[in-house]
């Protein structure tokens, strides 16, 4: 093996051990001394009522922003580029988690609000989560044309993730189905793309007994953190053709979301039902 891949898989490994590691000393330190209950600002009811936690989404930020700090391997200019984007996002996220209201849902919703002069938790983090997939994007692009490419992959992404945060483990699956191939391609040609990508994998795996168990689930804090790791991971390893292909392709389900439940989708799809209750409850009662 190379000594260049060798460092790359070297540093991927440390980004998803750092990863995990501090993903789960955060969670159990956020969680100590906080019984489940529907009272706590942290706490919500879950699909099926139940009270869970969202407490795993600032301890996946937390988790994943040690690691970008500290994993090898990682040029200064995207290890400060993935500190804005996850952490920017994922504060964001943690304040909508905590101060939004369903008055105005999805994109469509919230920018509609936005143009009558309301501001919304959701519209504050659209455009918070807009300017840090810029900043990040600013980071690691050549060009302005480059970085308003990047800046909308990453902030899409960001978003997109959000939108599979429904039930139980299914944005960490989406993000462990997507983020998979791109690291497993990442480590022969792009190794900082790779410890890129395997930092918010760990963190997230670490995370996702809690999740499937139906304890906590990443909320608009991990999940926009979760999208936009992956998002910058991504334009940072594809080339042009395919951060366009990227782009548009988060666009379009964007798009297709404020239409069309991915819940519906997904459970009408034999193979897509399959996964997504993979180590899940079952849906009826127990």
């Amino acid at each position: 093996m190379p000594a260049s891949r060798a460092r790359g898989l070297l540093s991927a490994l440390a980004g998803a051990a750092i990863g995990a590691v501090a993903a789960r000393a955060a969670y159990a330190a956020f969680t100590r001394n906080r019984p489940a209950d529907l009272t706590g600002r942290w706490t919500r009811k879950n699909h099926r009522g139940e009270p869970i936690t969202l407490l795993e989404g600032p301890a996946f930020v937390a988790g994943a922003g040690a690691a970008t700090a500290l994993t090898p391997g990682l040029p200064g200019r995207l290890r400060l580029a993935a500190l804005v984007a996850g952490v920017g996002s994922g504060t964001l996220g943690a304040y909508d988690d905590l101060y939004g209201t369903t008055a105005s849902k999805g994109f469509k919703g919230h920018l509609t609000a936005l143009a009558r002069g309301e501001v919304t938790s959701g519209a504050v983090k659209i455009l918070g989560i807009g300017a840090t997939g810029l900043g990040a994007a600013a980071l690691v692009s050549e060009g302005p044309v480059d970085t308003l490419v990047n800046g909308a992959a990453i902030a899409g992404a960001a978003n997109l993730a959000n939108l599979f945060d429904l039930r139980p483990g299914r944005a960490i699956k989406v993000g462990l189905l997507t983020g998979g191939p791109l690291l497993a391609a990442a480590l022969f040609r792009n190794a900082p793309a790779a410890a890129l990508a395997a930092v918010p994998l760990g963190a997230a795996a670490a995370l996702l007994p809690e999740d499937l168990g139906e304890r906590a689930m990443l909320g608009d804090a991990g999940a926009n953190a979760l999208g936009a790791l992956l998002g910058l991971a991504a334009v940072t390893k594809l080339g042009k053709p395919g951060r366009y292909a990227l782009l548009g392709t988060v666009v379009a389900l964007t798009a297709a979301a404020e239409k069309v439940s991915f819940t519906k989708v997904i459970a009408g799809n034999p193979v897509l039902n399959r996964i997504d209750m993979l180590g899940r409850r079952p849906v009826g009662p127990v």
